[in-house]
């Protein structure tokens, strides 16, 4: 099941799959994410947007973390309806 998402749901997200900002973003720089941990930060605060690639990375790195969980959540991707 996927949902939408406003830029500040990041860190809502990140509590829903249980992990700490920092393990996030450690995920999200492992698939190639370019922001350093201040904007990363800024991102889940909803204080920045990320750049369409940096969100669909960032969104690919919560998905995995729910697949672990294996739930069914899921966020949408920049180029889906």
């Amino acid at each position: 099941m996927a949902f939408d998402h406003r830029p500040q749901d990041f860190d809502e997200a990140r509590r829903d799959v249980g992990l700490s900002q920092d393990e996030l973003w450690m995920r999200y720089f492992a698939l190639g994410g370019a922001a350093m941990p201040t904007e990363f930060e800024a991102y889940l605060a909803g204080a920045l947007s990320p750049a369409p690639g940096e969100r669909d990375i960032l969104v690919h790195a919560l998905n995995e973390r729910s697949m672990e969980l294996g739930s069914d959540r899921r966020w949408r991707y920049a180029d889906e309806p």
